[in-house]
């Protein structure tokens, strides 16, 4: 599996990730021609197998113990896994092509999940959303049945890979390295058989699967949040022989300009003035995700005064929790709001200001007293730093020392 990614067997979660990222974007089969759309199709879904079990803890540690065989159930841990089978779990073909690779009818391999990432709103996640999008996906071609072939056409044995539908490949590994892989057959696309020209399918022409444009219907519970993976089943690429596995979306949820979101509870920073701070108010103190005005009474008495760093809590008006009526809880952060520099520049303003406020406490009493310099609007970025004055400072000793001093005679 590691070596389906490029990476080495003790790859980290991190380096799985990238590089099935990677892989994935350089391997998509909507990046290819139509001819060679099914073989990058069998690729992208092997590099989504290895993804599935090489960032899995406990399937890592199956695969690495039994190789294949620790996924297929009924089959001992330990037994030896011939390619048919690895075909048979990864692709849902053997080597003759067929579904399945035991004697007796099997139920078709569902195929692999095609997931990617969507990313939603806040207002979304608190109210539900449902949306229809178009997607283009293959499906098993009606005509032929997705034999690839014409009606009563019978195929002929690849030459590429003499019927095996794999064929043994030679990988760089860096640093002058090779290693040998096993791939699968591109002009037969794994199943073993190919058809003359002039016998394949008109409609798929062999590929054994066209490419169908459909509109498809994403709901999204209310309560949602990111990570939420939101399945619609069915509905990835067809094969022939294969059930379809489902498209999967990954929620991303987009920064929010005035909620921040935890679990089930909201916060946001809310602006208030000096006289509201100490005098309280009642109004509205935030819009809410479904575009509710949140109306709040802090009276001047028996609350106290508000300073910033304050907290309101409202209980209830946090995210709902899916399938409930329950709410998680909304807190409002409070910052009060000075009046301006020129609101105190007017002395009858300061002067009533210092007559109405709490008189200061005792002053400081030292012997030595320095009058000094100071400087405003400055921040922390420099503290501790190797600025200021001490950058200047020079020993005594040290500069009598730098002196040139006479050669002896």
């Amino acid at each position: 599996m590691s070596e389906v990614l490029g990476i080495s067997r003790d790859a980290s979660k991190a380096e799985v990730k990238k590089a099935y990222h990677k892989a994935a974007l350089s391997s998509h089969p909507d990046k290819v021609g139509e001819s060679e759309r099914a073989a990058a199709d069998v690729k992208f879904k092997s590099i989504s197998k290895a993804y599935e079990i090489l960032s899995d803890d406990d399937k890592r540690d199956a695969y690495d113990s039994h190789g294949m065989a620790a996924f297929e159930a009924g089959k001992p841990m330990g037994a030896e896994v011939d390619l048919d089978d690895l075909l048979s779990q990864m692709f849902g073909m053997g080597m003759n092509g067929a579904a399945g690779g035991g004697p007796g009818p099997r139920k078709p391999r569902k195929g692999d999940n095609e997931e990617q990432s969507y990313t939603v709103t806040l207002e979304e996640l608190y109210k539900g959303k449902t949306t229809k999008f178009a997607t283009r996906k293959n499906i098993v071609c009606k005509t032929c049945r997705g034999s690839g072939g014409k009606d009563k056409a019978k195929p002929k044995e690849c030459s590429a890979c003499h019927g095996r539908g794999m064929q043994q490949g030679l990988k760089s590994m860096g640093g002058g390295l090779m290693t040998q892989e096993t791939v699968i057959c591109n002009p037969c696309k794994g199943t073993g058989k190919v058809y003359r020209d002039k016998e394949r399918c008109k409609k798929c022409k062999g590929e054994r699967v066209v490419e169908e444009k459909k509109v498809l219907e994403l709901y999204i519970p209310r309560g949602s949040k990111e990570g939420d993976k939101i399945k619609i089943e069915g509905e990835a690429d067809q094969l022939p022989d294969q059930e379809p596995g489902d498209i999967v979306f990954n929620l991303v949820e987009a920064e929010h300009k005035t909620f921040q979101r935890a679990g089930p509870d909201l916060m946001a920073k809310v602006n208030i003035d000096l006289s509201e701070a100490l005098c309280g108010f009642s109004r509205i103190l935030v819009k809410h995700l479904d575009g509710r005005g949140i109306y709040v009474k802090h009276p001047r008495h028996g609350r106290g005064s508000l300073k910033t760093g304050s907290i309101i809590k409202v209980a209830g008006e946090g995210m709902p929790h899916k399938k409930s009526d329950l709410r998680g809880d909304l807190y409002l952060l409070i910052d009060v709001d000075f009046p301006d520099e020129d609101w105190l520049r007017k002395d009858q303003h300061v002067e009533k200001l210092q007559a109405l406020l709490p008189k200061p406490g005792n002053p400081i009493q030292a012997e030595t007293v320095d009058e000094v310099d100071y400087t405003e609007d400055v921040n922390l970025d420099n503290f501790g730093g190797e600025g200021g004055q001490g950058e200047q400072w020079e020993d005594e000793d040290d500069e009598e020392s730098s002196q040139p001093q006479c050669a002896q005679q």
